[in-house]
C-alpha cells in the first residue's frame, strides 16, 4: 500500500511491510561518481579547515566505523573535525553544492547506530566542540558547545548547588548535543523529565550552511514548539553546535528505598501503586534477578539475591516530605509483599543502592562475551506482563537476558547476552530483540524510549506508525533537506529514486541490497 499521491513534488511513498526484521538492514555503498572525486572532496574540505582535522586514510577513521551499537560497522569516506560554527557552516555547504552525505556524530556513544558512518558520506565530528560558553545562575541555564559531556555539565555548576538532571547510564561519556539529538533520559527523568524538558534553545546549522536559533535563556518561547521538533530529530534536521539547557538547584534531602520481591508480579504491582497513589520518585528503577547478581557480582552493592525483582525508589524534596513518601513507599511495598526493604542511612549508603544499576552494562560484561541492549516503552500497568514475554522469548530463542526498567515511566531495556563471533547466533539476537519492541507495542508502548530509531529500529516504524504518519515526517524531513543528504539511512528506510514517476519511493526490503557489514 501507499498514500495517495500528494502535492508536493517533492515527495515520498512509504511502503509497509509487517514481517521486517533488523537483519535485512543494508546501507549503500560507495557509487562509482563519488569515488571518482574523492580527492576533490578532500582537497575541499582542507581549504575549509584545519587540513589536520581532514581525514582520510584508513587508520585514521578506523575509530569512526562504529557506534556504541557496536554490531554493525561502516567506514567513513572521510572524517572532517570542525572548531567552530563558521566551519560547520561552510562544511554543509560545501557538501549541499556537491550534493554529498553528511553524517554527524558527538561522542559516538549512542546505542541504536544513529551515527554509523556510510561509505559514500562525510562524518562530522563535533568532538572539538567541547567548551562551556556560558554558566547563568541567575537565569538557572548554561550555554554549552555539543561536546561537552552530560556529567560535565553539573561538574562545571555544582560548587553553587546546581546539577543537570537528565542523567543516562552513559553520563560519563555521553555528550550534550548527542543526547539532543536522541532525546536521552535516565533514572531521574520520571519526576525531571527527559532532554526535551531540559532544554532552552539550540543554535543549528541546516545542511545547506544556513545558521540558525531557536529558543534562548527563557523558559517560554513564542511561535511553534520548533525545540520540540529538533530534540529526538536524530541528526536528521540539522547539525546542533550550541545547546542552552536547564539548571536545577539541588533538593535538600535526598534519600532511596531499596527493596527486593518474591515475585515479578508483586513488584510490578508495587510500583504501578506507587504512583498511581500520587508520589512521583525522583527515581525509579526496576531490576530482574538475572541482573542483581551480576551488578552485585560487578560492584558489591549488597542487593538482595534471594528476590526475583529489586526496586530502587528515590525520592527528594524537604525533610519532612523525604520522609512521610519514604514511610507510603514503604506501606504500599509491604502491602506488596515485598521480601526486603532497607531505607538508605547516609548519602554513601544511597549511592551504594544505586552503584549496581549505574554499572549495569558493564557488569553483564561477565555473563557473555556480547550483550545486547534493547530500548522499548510499555505503560506502566504492563510491566509484568512485559518481563514475562520476555523470559517467554528468552526461552524460545535459547539466549539469555538480563532486565533493567526505569520503572516510573516504562522505559526498559532488555540486555540480551550473545557470542557475537556467531553469525547465527547474532541473527537470533536481532530476531529477539524486534520481538521485543513488537510486544512493546502490542502492550501499548513504542519502539524507543530515548536511544533513538537510528539504523536499528528503522525496519520496525511499520509496527508503529501507518502510511500517512511516515509521510508527514518525512514531508518535515525534506522541508529541511530537500536533497536527503543529513544523515540518511537513518530512521527511515533508503530512499531510492522512482524515475518512471519521478517521485522517491522507500523501500522496504523489496530490492536486495548486501548486508550492513557485521563485527
Amino acid at each position: 500500500r501507499s498514500t495517495p499521491k500528494p502535492s508536493s513534488a517533492a515527495s515520498y511513498v512509504y511502503k509497509r511491510q509487517r514481517l521486517c526484521f533488523m537483519t535485512e538492514l543494508a546501507l549503500p555503498k560507495i557509487d562509482k561518481k563519488t569515488l571518482e572525486k574523492k580527492d576533490y572532496i578532500f582537497k575541499s574540505l582542507a581549504k575549509l579547515i584545519n587540513p589536520e582535522y581532514v581525514l582520510s586514510h584508513k587508520d585514521e577513521i578506523k575509530p569512526y566505523e562504529t557506534d556504541g551499537l557496536s554490531a554493525y560497522k561502516q567506514t567513513p569516506l572521510a572524517v572532517v573535525m570542525p572548531e567552530n560554527t563558521k566551519e560547520v557552516s561552510s562544511i554543509l555547504k560545501f557538501c549541499h553544492e556537491e550534493n554529498i552525505k553528511v553524517v554527524p556524530r558527538g561522542a559516538g556513544t549512542g546505542l541504536s547506530g544513529g551515527a554509523l558512518p556510510l561509505q559514500d558520506a562525510v562524518l562530522l565530528s563535533l568532538g572539538k566542540f567541547n567548551k562551556i560558553l556560558d554558566i547563568d545562575f541567575e537565569n538557572k541555564c548554561v550555554v554549552t558547545q555539543p561536546g561537552v559531556t552530560n556529567l560535565g555539565l553539573t561538574h562545571a555548576v555544582q560548587h553553587k548547588g546546581f546539577y543537570y538532571a537528565p542523567d543516562p547510564s552513559s553520563q560519563l561519556a555521553c555528550s550534550i548535543g548527542g543526547n539532543v539529538a536522541e532525546n536521552s533520559g535516565g533514572v531521574h527523568s520520571l519526576k525531571y523529565g527527559t532532554t526535551t524538558n531540559n532544554i532552552l534553545g539550540v543554535e543549528m546549522v541546516m545542511m545547506d550552511g544556513t545558521i540558525c536559533r531557536i529558543g534562548g535563556k527563557t523558559l517560554d518561547q513564542e511561535g511553534y514548539d520548533l525545540m520540540g521538533l529538533i530534540c529526538g530529530s536524530e541528526g536528521l534536521l540539522g547539525v546542533i553546535t550550541e545547546v542552552t539547557a536547564k539548571i536545577l538547584k539541588k533538593p535538600q534531602v535526598v534519600k532511596a528505598a531499596l527493596i527486593g520481591f518474591p515475585t515479578i508480579e508483586e513488584g510490578a504491582n508495587a510500583t504501578s501503586e506507587i504512583i498511581s497513589n500520587g508520589i512521583i520518585p525522583a527515581g525509579m528503577e526496576i531490576m530482574d534477578k538475572a541482573l542483581i547478581e551480576a551488578t552485585d557480582n560487578f560492584s558489591k552493592a549488597g542487593y538482595p539475591r534471594d528476590a526475583e525483582l529489586l526496586l530502587i525508589v528515590e525520592v527528594d524534596g524537604t525533610e519532612s516530605e523525604v520522609d512521610t513518601l519514604l514511610k507510603d513507599v514503604s506501606s504500599i511495598c509491604k502491602k506488596n509483599n515485598c521480601s526486603s526493604l532497607k531505607l538508605s542511612q547516609s548519602e554513601k549508603e544511597r549511592l551504594s543502592f544505586w552503584s549496581g544499576r549505574k554499572s549495569a552494562f558493564p557488569a553483564c560484561g561477565a555473563m557473555a562475551p556480547d550483550y545486547y541492549c534493547m530500548d522499548g516503552v510499555i505503560p506502566r500497568g504492563k510491566l509484568a506482563e512485559a518481563l514475562l514475554e520476555i523470559r517467554r522469548l528468552s526461552e524460545k530463542y535459547n539466549l539469555p537476558v538480563a532486565n533493567c526498567f526505569h520503572a516510573g515511566d516504562g522505559n526498559l531495556h532488555p540486555l540480551i547476552m550473545y557470542n557475537g563471533a556467531d553469525k547465527e547466533q547474532f541473527r537470533k539476537t536481532e530476531e529477539f530483540g524486534a520481538e521485543i519492541l513488537k510486544a512493546c507495542v502490542r502492550l501499548g508502548g513504542v519502539i524507543t524510549g530515548e536511544h533513538g530509531v537510528g539504523v536499528e529500529k528503522r525496519e520496525l516504524m511499520c509496527e508503529m506508525f501507518n502510511d500517512n504518519d511516515i509521510q508527514q515526517q518525512l514531508d518535515i524531513k525534506t522541508s529541511l533537506d530537500e536533497k536527503n543528504l543529513l544523515n540518511p539511512g537513518k530512521v527511515y528506510p533508503i530512499l531510492r529514486k522512482c524515475a518512471e514517476e519521478g517521485r522517491v519511493h522507500v523501500h522496504r526490503g523489496e530490492e536486495k541490497f548486501p548486508d550492513l557489514p557485521r563485527f
